[in-house]
């Protein structure tokens, strides 16, 4: 079954995703094959680490955004890196023997994964070894100087650490936002503060835990990596557990959205429709990951209203109803939002839907109200003329009814759809 999925796992990932990935396939022959020729050094302290690495891995989860990360395991490979003695043995081992633990230890634990049916993202293993191999290699040949330089203060030591870490820290929140630009097509700039805002938090935690666990192994021995690896496994089960609330959200709001699919007051799909196109648009005009979850939400639910009818309108399309209309059926669906009382703001986006533009509604309500009147006109076709009639019915009401950089990005949006 694995094997069947992964040609197209490969098919569905970008320049940028590849190229990272072959980047880490040649350093994870390089590191093995040397290591395989040179020896491994200090082999208790490689096993040591690398079971950690490879539990964490195992261990691994997906946050908000399906980011997937493996904070013990990063933590265990920063450590591992970053040591200088094991119960005051002196850690000796090169930078490609890092890179050759870290890959084996990653691999073990995604192989019961796979096992199983569920492959680790290739991207995100790629970038979390690329980023530690680089540390390894600016790290590992000052490894000799600064263990002497222990013996007198620990103060440059430390500073040595931190620095190389945050440099780390710094370039792989780069990649990431490079990686995230590209595969769902958001502005870098945008990009990159979503992943310093929901993955640089858990970055700093895991960074500081490695530091820590290089410098405990000094007097701790091979029990740091216990000592270490237990509150890693508390705050990893925190944010599994956040993570697994976040996601049962999602797919309540998108249960109770079919809600006026199944009485028949809209087309089959029609919300979810409007949530990926109006979504795709805000991504497009640059909105940050908190407000396209938000717009996520309120396009999903946008024709809630609707089950307030007595008398349902043909075929949903609240693009054929009067102004007057379609503003009272988008009050009555952030009335029924607003008795959840936790999404005010999803509530207030939908309210104000069928505001013209002149009027300043959100952002969020102008993009459901073009998403909304294209997936009327257009349904679920894939038809180029019939999007482009559509695009053009939109631009007749651009500037009162449409707002102009909304029914622009929506264009490119819909163009790149029906390309593919």
């Amino acid at each position: 079954m694995t094997a069947v999925r992964s040609p197209r796992a490969f098919q569905r990932l970008d320049s940028g995703q590849l190229l990272l990935i072959a980047v880490a396939g040649l350093m994870t022959v390089a590191g093995i094959a040397y290591t395989a020729v040179a020896g491994l050094e200090d082999p208790d302290f490689a096993i040591g680490f690398g079971a950690l690495i490879a539990a964490g891995e195992l261990a691994r989860l997906t946050m908000p955004g399906n980011r997937e990360v493996a904070p013990i395991g990063a933590a265990a490979a920063l450590g591992y890196t970053l040591l200088l003695d094991m119960g005051r043995a002196p850690a000796n081992h090169p930078a490609l023997q890092v890179v050759a633990v870290l890959a084996v230890g990653m691999i073990a634990g995604a192989l019961p994964h796979l096992a199983v049916g569920r492959p680790p993202q290739l991207d995100a293993m790629a970038r979390r070894l690329v980023t530690g191999a680089l540390l390894a290699f600016a790290y590992r040949p000052l490894a000799g100087p600064l263990r002497e330089m222990t013996e007198e203060n620990w103060t440059p030591v430390l500073g040595v650490m931190a620095a190389l870490t945050m440099v780390t820290l710094h370039l792989d929140v780069l990649l990431a936002s490079v990686l995230r630009a590209e595969r769902v097509r958001a502005a870098f700039s945008v990009a990159v503060h979503d992943e310093l805002r929901m993955a640089a938090p858990l970055g700093v935690a895991v960074a500081a835990s490695g530091v820590l666990l290089a410098l405990a192994s000094h007097s701790m021995d091979m029990a740091a990596l216990l000592v270490f690896a237990a509150p890693l496994l508390v705050t990893q089960v925190a944010f599994r557990k956040y993570a697994g609330i976040r996601a049962t959200y999602l797919q309540t709001v998108r249960a109770l959205s079919q809600v006026t699919e199944v009485a028949g007051y809209v087309e089959p799909g029609h919300s979810r429709r409007v949530s990926r196109l109006a979504v795709a648009v805000g991504r497009e005009l640059g909105m940050a990951e908190p407000e396209l979850l938000e717009l996520e939400y309120a396009a999903l639910m946008h024709d809630i209203g609707q089950l307030s009818l007595r008398d349902p309108i043909p075929g949903g399309a609240t693009v054929h109803v009067d102004g007057e209309q379609a503003r009272r059926i988008a009050e009555l669906g952030a009335e029924v939002i607003r008795q959840t009382g936790v999404l005010e703001r999803v509530a207030e986006i939908v309210r104000r839907q069928c505001d013209p533009c002149v009027e300043m509604p959100p952002l969020a309500s102008r993009i459901i109200k073009v998403a909304n009147a294209y997936d009327d006109l257009v349904g679920g076709s894939t038809d180029r003329d019939r999007a482009g009639a559509a695009m053009e019915r939109l631009r007749l009401g651009v500037g009162g009814e449409f707002d102009p950089s909304v029914v622009e990005a929506t264009t490119l949006v819909v163009g790149r759809l029906t390309r593919h």
